[in-house]
């Protein structure tokens, strides 16, 4: 925790080669980057810090959500890095920027969201600035507590296997229905504008023995990759024992969706259904085994034991 680290490796993808092109800018200015939190000890406590960045037209768009559901989402976002860790949360600080002409309240509106995603996990709205911008753009950094070390992207290894939360597609589904300008059912809607970032369940799989931890931000199979860059094993991941969203009509959107929020955990043999049982029983989601690390590189699918594709997952760049 005190000493310097370096850079944890990232997957593949041009937004994550441009992220390399700057630790190496950047060079010994740069300590401990690639998971999903910073640390820092003070005065004997822990402290895990993380940030997270909503655009309108990049993350969201205005007709999709109320400014209150803009702010939960955008604050659960960042709450979920503190989650992938294992840490308590403390506090948020949300920047946030919106046209001279956004009404008033909608501010507002959107604070309160970002405060309500706080609190529901405990922590409290420290703080932030408010600027005139061009689009919607809500920047929320995060501070947490870790009671016990905190579980990194880096200590998967060989004959581990990958466990995940709850169902995954439901945000993919409600962004397919809203490009096609049609209102996503219910079910996807309330999974895509109102994640629930899962520290208690991050407590669980870390006191039940996860060795290594990240949030499904970008989708499964390309976190899955950062899993395995950082841990230096390639994962193969059971298509057909990958947990659909009801709304989800194929696998292929629990594979490359984004924006779920669950977490994806690496674990030694021994985890098993009664486990998974418990889990269900106390989250009211279900935890589910999807896959087994090797000595190879990044990942790999299979479908009744015959390899397929790697779907197309959203890019930045």
């Amino acid at each position: 925790m005190t000493g310097v680290r370096v850079p944890a490796q990232l997957g593949p993808g041009e937004e994550f080669d441009r992220i390399r092109a700057i630790w190496g800018r950047l060079g010994d200015r740069v300590a401990g980057a690639g998971e999903d939190c910073a640390f820092l000890e003070i005065g004997g406590e822990r402290l895990a810090f993380s940030v997270d960045l909503s655009t309108e037209g990049t993350h969201f768009q205005i007709g999709w959500m109320t400014p209150v559901e803009i702010g939960w989402r955008a604050a659960s976002a960042a709450l979920s890095d503190l989650a992938a860790v294992a840490a308590d949360p403390l506090g948020v600080l949300a920047s946030v920027g919106v046209p001279a002409e956004w009404p008033a309240e909608h501010v507002t509106d959107l604070m309160e969201g970002v405060g309500a995603a706080a609190a529901a996990v405990g922590a409290r709205v420290w703080g932030g600035d408010l600027v005139r911008a061009a689009c919607v753009i809500l920047d929320v950094c995060v501070v947490g507590r870790l009671a016990a070390a905190p579980v990194l992207r880096s200590g998967a290894k060989p004959g581990d296997e990958l466990w995940v939360t709850g169902r995954l597609g439901g945000p993919f589904a409600a962004l397919a229905a809203w490009n096609a300008r049609a209102e996503p059912d219910r079910a996807a809607r309330e999974r895509f504008v109102h994640p629930v970032p899962r520290v208690r369940e991050g407590h669980w799989l870390r006191d039940h023995g996860a060795r290594a931890l990240i949030d499904l931000s970008d989708g499964l199979v390309p976190d899955a990759g950062h899993l395995a860059a950082a841990s230096h094993v390639g994962w193969t991941i059971d298509v057909d024992a990958v947990p659909l969203h009801p709304s989800a009509e194929t696998a292929d959107m629990a594979l490359a969706g984004g924006e779920e929020y669950e977490l994806l955990a690496a674990f030694p043999p021994g985890l098993d259904d009664n486990d998974a049982v418990e889990f269900a029983a106390r989250f009211g989601i279900p935890l589910t085994r999807v896959g087994r690390a090797d000595q190879a590189q990044g990942v790999r699918l299979l479908r009744d034991e015959t390899r397929v594709w790697v779907p197309e997952s959203y890019r930045h760049f």
